[in-house]
C-alpha cells in the first residue's frame, strides 16, 4: 500500500485505482505518529485496514514500521479480496527507511510495485538531506501540453509516501490535541509532487478493534504543485475535495498515533479505511521487565 494520487490518470478501473495508490491518501492512509522520545528504545507497530469501496470491503492492508535509535523502517501491502479478489486481483507493496529528527522524519530509500493484471507500476527513490539524489519510475507519465512540469527544484525538501506517514510529536501530552493535526505534507511520489495540509475538525471516542477512547479526527486537503494536469475534472475535484478525513488514535502509554479510520471521497464513491487490528511491542525487552 502506497500513497496514492487520486488526480492522476491511469489505464485503471475504480477498484484498481483505489487499490494501486489509495491516491491522495498516502501519508494518511498509514499515519503513524512516532514521537522522538519513543526513538530512544525500540517500538514495532504493526496494523491491519480492512478497506471499502461505496460499502463493499474490497481490499485488505498491512503496516509494519519499526523505530531503533533514531532509524525507522517502514513496510506497508495493499490486496484485494473477497469476491473482488477473484475478478481483479491487485497487490502493492511499499517500503521506506530514514531518520527522525527532531519533529521531523528524513527519509533515505522508498521503494513500492503495485500490479493488477497486466498492469504494474514501480517507483524507487534515493534521498538525502530530505532532497530526491536519484529516481526511477515506471510507467512514465505521458507528455502532455497542459502538463506542468516536476523540476529539480520540486525535489527539495520533500519526504516519499510512506516516510510522510510516519508523523513526530514532540510531546506526548500533545497527541490528542488539535496541535497534532496541525501540519502540511511535502511528498513526492515519482511521478508527481504534491502537498497534504492536516488540520483539527473534531474529537470523537471510538471502541473496539484494539482501541477504546478518544480519537482525534483531523481534515485533509490534497494541494497539486507539479506533475499534474489542471483542467482534468479528477485533479480540479480532488483539489476542492472537503471530504477527506483520517481518525488518529493514541496506543497504550507510547506518545505514539496510528491511523483508527480513514475517509475519502472521490468522483466514483467512498472509500473508507478502518483498523481491524493495531499492535504495539516494545523492542526493548528491559522495558517490560521493570
Amino acid at each position: 500500500m502506497t500513497v496514492f494520487n487520486a488526480a492522476r490518470t491511469r489505464p485503471c478501473r475504480p477498484f484498481v485505482a483505489a487499490v494501486a495508490g489509495l491516491g491522495l491518501l498516502a501519508p494518511l492512509v498509514l499515519a503513524a505518529a512516532a514521537p522522538a522520545d519513543a526513538a530512544s528504545r525500540g517500538t514495532r507497530l504493526g496494523a491491519s485496514y480492512d478497506i471499502s469501496f461505496s460499502g463493499l470491503t474490497f481490499a485488505k492492508g498491512d503496516l509494519s514500521v519499526d523505530i531503533k535509535g533514531n532509524a525507522y523502517e517502514a513496510r506497508m501491502g495493499m490486496r484485494t479480496s473477497g469476491l473482488v479478489g477473484v475478478f481483479v486481483a491487485s497487490k502493492s507493496n511499499a517500503e521506506s527507511t530514514g531518520r527522525l529528527r527532531g519533529s521531523h522524519v528524513v527519509p533515505t530509500r522508498y521503494s513500492m510495485m503495485a500490479e493488477e493484471s497486466k498492469i504494474s507500476s514501480r517507483v524507487a527513490i534515493h534521498m538525502g538531506q530530505g532532497n530526491v539524489q536519484d529516481f526511477a519510475v515506471s510507467p512514465q507519465l505521458k507528455k502532455r501540453p497542459d502538463r506542468i512540469p516536476v523540476t529539480k527544484r520540486h525535489r527539495y525538501n520533500v519526504v516519499d509516501p510512506l516516510s510522510a506517514a510516519i508523523m513526530p510529536i514532540a510531546r506526548k501530552r500533545d497527541s490528542l490535541s488539535p496541535e497534532a493535526c496541525n501540519r502540511r505534507l511535502p511528498i513526492f511520489d515519482g511521478w508527481q509532487r504534491y502537498d497534504v495540509q492536516l488540520s483539527y475538525r473534531r474529537t470523537e471516542n471510538v471502541s473496539g478493534r484494539g482501541y477504546d477512547g478518544p480519537v482525534i479526527v483531523c481534515g485533509a486537503r490534497w494541494i497539486p504543485v507539479a506533475g499534474h494536469r489542471p483542467a482534468k475534472k479528477s485533479v480540479q475535484y480532488m483539489a476542492d475535495n472537503k471530504h477527506i478525513e483520517i481518525w488518529l488514535a493514541p496506543v497504550a502509554d507510547e506518545p505514539l498515533l496510528v491511523p483508527y479510520r480513514i475517509s475519502l471521497r472521490t468522483m466514483s464513491g467512498d472509500i473508507v479505511v478502518e483498523a481491524r487490528k493495531m499492535t504495539l511491542r516494545e523492542m526493548d525487552k528491559r522495558r517490560a521487565a521493570r
